[in-house]
């Protein structure tokens, strides 16, 4: 069989080809729209500005917004530039999702809710997706908030709010080299930040071919693994650089005779100019008109109003946004391939840690800002002005690893790459835990991922500290800073928090900010009042604003707060955004509602708006370790499940477990559904938990050539604790729909007694396999069950050739291995028998259908 789909208990995909990766590409199209078909789908038609024709006008600004960036346009420019391989890899994945995605919508009840009929994907609808998700990235709309702060206040006071806009805060990501960890490998482990949605915006899955084999979190739509990923020999793993790569131009704009001209820094000249019309469910079609000057596509304003607003891009000046490095991530073996692959990425620009089972370590970031003056930077600049033009692009910067490397989106790495950085809160905090321990394993990451010391509240409660004695002061001061979900005292500083907060936002000096007209909707988020004053709160404490008395303000806030009676978990609960959250006369959604721990700078950080609201709707979208000497030791998580589909038992199966801070392994183990069989499933044994079965099977008269008969149980937990020991020699339970039948053992030839007696080659494999109890047999039991044991073997790319070694006495084992295709070779005396030797190539196997 060329290719196989297989999910471990977690309902986690695990896709394998046997051909090739454009195969494998295919696969994983047909897996995205199987698991998240209306997710794709819906962001496809982001991309293209179409989505308003399903979800109506709350739908419209965006759609505006992505018609006149041209992202569709972009995502053509960027598959016409990639190298023919990666057009070849992209059309493969495009190929699979249109082949399952009309039959896959029948079972994703959006679908017949909204009456939405799946499109047909083209070969670049991956980029158009991509470019969706992370146009906004960068924060550019933090220049419009800049320009809007320095027209009211002053261009001094811009500082003020000078902070990681609320788009991207939250990422975290550590890397410990071999000197600081138990198995002498490095370890790589941390948590990206978004709005938590659902279906969830990554998905756990493993790609396996004989190219590599890889675990990692994919993006729904795009193939490949591109942002936290380990193949086995190398991991990697990023975080958003908060790097100023995108620039808002002002220029002059007019009509001429049926065409429309901009002014540059040449003078006026013709632009391309035409309109397009957005379809609106419940309501009248609307035109936008789709104009691009030198200095990018403009997204406000036009030439009626004599001005508008660009965007420049790199990706729409390179043409690119660098996919011709997906496929070469997944065949890295090194940190040098990372290194390189990387070296192809445009957009976003993210800081980037890797390490490989060699022990090597990287720590750079990728992407491309352009070079240009410091003022662009800051504020919306003029388009006729040579001295704002970009002028190439800046070096990456890049860090030796000594020991520890952290980041956290904070100003350090990327510093000379941006203005707006998060505060240093989390990465200071991540770094003293780490210094805790002289030596960590991957299952103590949790304690870093759940650390939910708030940081950013010294700054407050010193304030707190000069107010007059009262109940609420004398509790906050006594306080242990921790924004645990069952703490009354993170639930009386957050209520404290949002006073502040709030009377800020309704003092005059800064009120006179709040101008919602100012820009089009979609950039109300970085530049609504209430949210800037909310997210900046710590900054504007620490600067102090001319014209408030932070001191009064802070008695005030104290006045009329009261002692929570109720904990922070309690107002502090979790909203996953769906497209049908908020539509007013849309289907019905019910949101998942739990408790959560953490806030905007612990470690565990649970994002809301003081003054705005306690509700999170931003968080860690995954959680990872990555143990680069076992990957089976690895660990992930995301909030809800590897389900996209309603009332899918894996929908949202990680979610309690994802409140609790907790990981789930990274399983390797083999499933899959045989027809008229059941389901078969391999898993790892566990000595001590198995030893009652195993020590059954393995001394039962039946057993006899298997050389345990006369061993004592004792004896056998003892062989089977040193077998877990090793990393050459291994053991699984073959399980029948939930039910153990076999034991399955492997190993590596040049490692074991067998290989002292034949030629081993590169890629064999040995292996032993002894069925259960007689009682569990029926017709087509056995040749069922060989199968899975091949299917099992070969799906592991490495594995070229499968030796067994039966005893020679044992007839009706060897006729079963000749009617399955092995080739027999000489018999050979080992220390406990004398066996009979037999081999099957992965040429020479074609599979079981």
């Amino acid at each position: 069989m060329a290719v196989k789909v297989s999910r471990d208990a977690w309902g986690i995909p695990h896709l394998r080809s046997e051909t090739d990766a454009l195969e494998l590409a295919h696969l994983q199209g047909v897996n995205a729209a199987h698991d998240r078909a209306w997710q794709i789908e819906l962001e496809r038609r982001r991309s293209l500005g179409t989505s308003a024709a399903v979800l109506g006008p709350t739908a419209l600004a965006w759609d505006r917004f992505a018609r006149q960036v041209r992202l569709d346009d972009t995502a053509q420019t960027c598959f016409a530039n990639l190298r023919d391989e990666t057009k070849a890899w992209l059309t493969s994945y495009v190929d699979g999702v249109n082949s399952e995605l009309p039959n896959a919508s029948l079972a994703a009840p959006e679908f017949a809710a909204t009456g939405l009929v799946p499109g047909r994907w083209q070969p670049w609808s991956p980029i158009g997706i991509w470019l969706t998700t992370h146009v906004l990235f960068a924060g550019f709309p933090t220049k419009l908030w800049r320009e809007q702060v320095a027209r009211h206040l002053g261009p001094s006071a811009a500082e003020l709010f000078a902070i990681e806009g609320p788009g991207t805060s939250g990422s975290n990501g550590w890397l410990l080299d071999g000197s600081r960890t138990t198995t002498g490998m490095p370890i790589i482990a941390g948590d990206p930040h978004r709005l938590i949605e659902s279906p969830g915006v990554y998905q756990q899955i493993r790609l396996v071919c004989p190219s590599y084999d890889v675990i990692g979190f994919a993006v729904p739509g795009v193939p490949g693994i591109a942002h936290f990923g380990h193949t086995g020999h190398v991991a990697w793993a990023i975080t958003n650089a908060v790097a100023d790569s995108q620039d808002l131009y002002r220029s002059s704009l007019r009509r001429g005779e049926g065409q429309v001209e901009a002014e540059g820094v040449g003078g006026w000249y013709v632009v391309p100019s035409h309109v397009e019309v957005i379809e609106v469910a419940g309501g009248d079609p609307v035109e936008v008109e789709v104009i691009e000057t030198a200095c990018g596509p403009v997204i406000a304003g036009g030439p009626d109003s004599g001005e508008g607003l660009c965007l420049l891009l790199p990706p729409r000046v390179l043409g690119s946004v660098g996919f011709d490095a997906l496929p070469l991530l997944l065949e890295a073996r090194t940190v040098a391939d990372v290194d390189a692959a990387l070296d192809e990425w445009v957009e976003p620009v993210n800081v980037v840690l890797a390490a490989d089972t060699q022990g090597g370590t990287l720590h750079r970031v990728a992407g491309r800002v352009p070079e240009r003056s410091a003022v662009n930077s800051e504020t919306v600049v003029p388009a006729d002005d040579a001295r704002f033009e970009w002028r190439g692009w800046k070096p990456m910067p890049r860090a030796t690893v000594d020991g520890v490397a952290v980041m956290a989106n904070e100003r350090g790495l990327a510093a000379a790459l941006g203005h707006d950085f998060a505060p240093p809160h989390r990465s200071e905090r991540i770094g003293d835990l780490l210094a805790g321990r002289d030596r960590w394993d991957s299952a103590g990451m949790a304690s870093i991922h759940t650390d939910t010391y708030a940081g950013a509240a010294g700054v407050l409660l010193d304030l707190v500290a000069k107010a007059d004695p009262s109940e609420v002061r004398d509790v906050l001061l006594a306080w242990d800073r921790r924004m645990d979900a069952s703490s009354n005292e993170a639930a009386t500083f957050a209520r404290l928090r949002s006073a502040v907060a709030r009377r800020l936002a309704a003092h005059p000096v800064l009120a006179r900010l709040d101008d919602p007209a100012a820009y089009p909707e979609i950039f109300h988020l970085w530049t609504g009042l209430e949210t800037r004053i909310g997210f900046a709160l710590e900054n504007i404490l620490v600067r102090g604003v001319p014209g408030i008395d932070l001191d009064v303000v802070i008695g005030e806030a104290l006045a009329e707060t009261e002692v929570a009676s109720e904990p922070w978990g309690a107002a502090h609960r979790l909203f996953a955004l769906h497209a049908f959250a908020g539509l007013a006369d849309g289907p019905a959604y019910e949101a998942p509602d739990v408790m959560l721990a953490g806030d905007n700078d612990c470690v565990m950080s649970t994002t809301s708006v003081p003054g705005v609201s306690d509700v999170c709707v931003r968080g860690s979208v995954a959680r990872y370790v990555w143990d680069l000497a076992d990957r089976s030791a690895s660990r992930w998580i995301v909030p809800l499940g590897a389900s996209g589909i309603p009332g899918d038992a894996h929908q949202q199966d990680q979610l309690a477990l994802w409140q609790r801070g907790e990981l789930v392994p990274v399983s390797c183990a083999y499933r899959e559904v045989i027809p008229g069989f059941g389901e078969v499933s391999i898993v790892p044994v566990d000595p001590r938990r198995d030893i009652e079965l195993i020590y059954g099977w393995v001394t039962a008269e039946r057993a006899r050539f298997w050389g345990m008969s006369e061993h004592s149980r004792s004896y056998v937990l003892e062989i089977y604790e040193y077998l877990d020991s090793l990393e050459t020699h291994h053991a699984y339970l073959v399980h029948r729909d939930g039910v153990p039948v076999a034991l399955l053992q492997t190993y590596e030839p040049a490692a074991d007694p067998v290989g002292e007696c034949y030629d081993v080659q590169p890629g064999d494999i040995g292996a032993h396999l002894l069925l259960g109890p007689a009682e569990a047999y029926e017709p087509g039991f056995t040749a069922s069950l060989f199968r899975a044991f091949l299917s099992f073997l070969f799906g592991e790319p490495a594995n070229q050739r499968i030796v067994v070694e039966p005893d020679a006495r044992n007839a009706k084992a060897v006729a079963r291995l000749e009617r399955t295709g092995f080739v027999m070779g000489p018999e050979i005396e080992l220390p406990d028998k004398r066996a009979q030797l037999a081999f099957l190539t992965r040429s020479s196997y074609v599979g079981l259908d």
